[in-house]
């Protein structure tokens, strides 16, 4: 079974660890769960109701590591380190339109 990723991301934001397609989708714990069809459509008619200009922010929000690694190595390596290694790279593959 194929999944709608992004729609389920949206629709269960912060409550999902992992979806694997022709397995499942994982909630933090670990836990298989079924995503509600309903939930995910609604997701998605939010998604597609975007503005195309904002399609960069959902590709950044996607490039970035999660916040836990990033805090990580702020404090491993320091803000600084972390813009030019972390941020700035993102930022200049996916730039913000005009």
């Amino acid at each position: 079974m194929k999944y709608d990723h992004q729609a389920i991301a949206r629709a269960y934001a912060g409550k999902w660890s992992k979806i694997i397609d022709d397995e499942g989708c994982y909630d933090k714990e670990g836990n298989l769960f079924t995503p509600d069809p309903d939930k995910v459509a609604k997701a998605r008619e939010e998604i597609n109701a975007l503005p195309e200009n904002q399609e960069y922010y959902t590709l950044r929000r996607r490039a970035y590591p999660a916040w836990q690694e990033q805090l990580a190595y702020i404090y491993d390596n320091g803000v600084d380190k972390w813009k030019t290694d972390i941020v700035d790279p993102v930022k200049a593959k996916f730039p913000k339109p005009e």
